[in-house]
């Protein structure tokens, strides 16, 4: 069964029978004939993280609308906390609302920074961290998009719960950065990589 991929942007419409993709997205007919449009799913090459300041993902269509952040053992060079920070044409690094924190009564530690999603609150920050988990944004509308994650963390041996809002962006998201706050640490282990869907 062939797949007709449209290179005009004017929608045609699901078609009655057959595959039919149009910008991203997928219509079909199924077994019983009935339509419907399919979900798309899009794992990226993972990067390694051992090198530079920042690791960045590039060219993410405008259809996606779901992405997850993938940490392998990923750490850095010094203390600076890593965070996440998307954008359209170039990274938006201010307007964010984001908070992490691991712990539970007189052991809890919390963070919150406005320069990106925050991956974990400064109380395990350790040249030493190793970092792997899921990080998840979602498109709530607008351009604008929401985060959630769970971060299991080598040092302090809890698992960190991190969540947010991004600034609404000026067009579709087009790009992901994994870098710190301070933006001038160098990663130095693990890989990150990226799934996003439509």
């Amino acid at each position: 069964m062939s797949i007709l991929a449209l290179a005009s942007n004017t929608l045609i419409g699901t078609p009655a029978s057959g595959n039919l993709e149009y910008n991203g997205q997928f219509f079909g007919t199924d077994s019983a004939g009935s339509r419907a449009q399919f979900q798309r799913f899009v794992l990226e090459t993972a990067k390694a993280s051992t090198s530079g300041t920042s690791i960045d993902f590039t060219g993410i269509p405008a259809w996606v609308k779901r992405i997850t952040v993938m940490l392998q053992g990923v750490s850095t060079n010094s203390t600076s906390l890593p965070q996440i920070q998307i954008g359209s044409g170039s990274v938006s690094t201010s307007g964010y609302a984001s908070a992490a924190n691991y712990g539970v009564g007189a052991g809890q530690n919390t963070g919150t920074v406005t320069t990106g999603f925050i991956l974990e609150p400064s109380g395990g920050a350790s040249a030493a961290n190793l970092r792997s988990g899921a990080f998840i944004l979602n498109l709530i509308g607008s351009n604008t998009w929401l985060a959630q994650g769970n971060i299991y963390h080598s040092s302090i041996g809890f698992c960190i719960q991190n969540a947010g809002i991004s600034p609404a962006l000026s067009g579709a998201l087009d790009r992901i950065r994994i870098t710190t706050v301070l933006s001038v640490d160098t990663f130095d282990a693990g890989s990150i990589n990226i799934l996003y869907e439509g």
